[in-house]
């Protein structure tokens, strides 16, 4: 299917005015003002709304729509951005490791890109939730990163052999500091991510009985200085230094307050989510 994205909608959806030209400033530009304008969330899921992979859905709910989305709607909506603007771009997959132990393979269900500008490496990511990088990081191992937001790095296990060849056991983490330590976010193997694996990928995720985006709500951006998420029924604003305050929503009717006001989101009055996370 041949595509082009709408970019006058898509940078007004963004609050975006700046350069259009393909340089490292201006992607640092767009993701910023990607992950605070267009929210992750799986409340489509929730609703039992199938969730479409195809560039001209993707782009209907997350711009025309004014809605958002999970790293394969996310990502794909990216993608297609950047391709149209001119950059080298390239879909990746990856396995999610928030909060898993290296013990636990996870299902290889996030999808990322790989951004060539002048012959240097650089990963973006505007659909890993609450921890959406705010700028892309260099591919480059061992190096802390400092982004508007939390500081980042990427760590290796097994013997890798520059980022084209690697040993077959070799695995690359993506890295974010909290406090004092290092938290893995996801792991990956710099394979491309193609269609039919991305079909996949969005299948498990959205309609898997076990996926626990089934069994949560979740939804999360970053804002001039922090984050803002809820999960379940608790709303929690954290500010640059990490520090958080939450409440936790009592009413149906708060939920769908709380994704006007903090989110920008717009449910019809009465919506309501169905997941087990919001029945505690």
């Amino acid at each position: 299917m041949d595509f082009k994205p709408d970019l006058d909608a898509y940078f007004q959806r963004i609050d975006d005015t700046g350069s259009r030209e393909p340089t490292l400033e201006t992607l640092n530009r767009i993701i910023f003002a990607h992950v605070k304008t267009i929210p992750f969330e799986n409340l489509d899921i929730l609703l039992g709304q199938p969730i479409s992979v195809e560039p001209p859905d993707i782009e209907r709910k997350l711009v025309h729509n004014r809605r958002g989305g999970y790293c394969f709607e996310q990502n794909s909506l990216l993608y297609e951005v950047l391709l149209e603007l001119g950059y080298a771009v390239q879909m990746l997959s990856a396995r999610v490791r928030l909060q898993r132990p290296r013990s636990f393979t996870p299902p290889r269900t996030h999808l990322f890109l790989r951004v060539e500008i002048e012959g240097v490496s650089w990963l973006a990511d505007v659909g890993v939730g609450a921890l959406s990088p705010t700028c892309a990081l260099q591919l480059t191992l061992d190096t802390p990163q400092q982004t508007p937001h939390e500081t980042r790095r990427f760590v290796s296990a097994g013997q890798w052999q520059g980022f084209d060849q690697r040993a077959p056991d070799a695995v690359l983490f993506h890295q974010v500091l909290f406090g004092d330590n290092w938290e893995d976010v996801c792991e990956f193997t710099l394979e491309p991510m193609h269609p039919i694996d991305r079909e996949l990928g969005n299948w498990f995720t959205s309609a898997h009985p076990e996926s626990h985006f089934r069994h949560r709500l979740v939804v999360a951006r970053a804002d001039a200085s922090g984050r803002v998420t809820l999960l379940n029924r608790v709303l929690t604003h954290r500010d640059a230094g990490g520090a958080a305050v939450s409440r936790t929503l009592d009413s149906d009717d708060a939920i769908l307050q709380a994704l006007r006001d903090d989110f920008g989101l717009n449910f019809a009055d009465g919506t309501r989510f169905n997941c087990p996370g919001l029945d505690g």
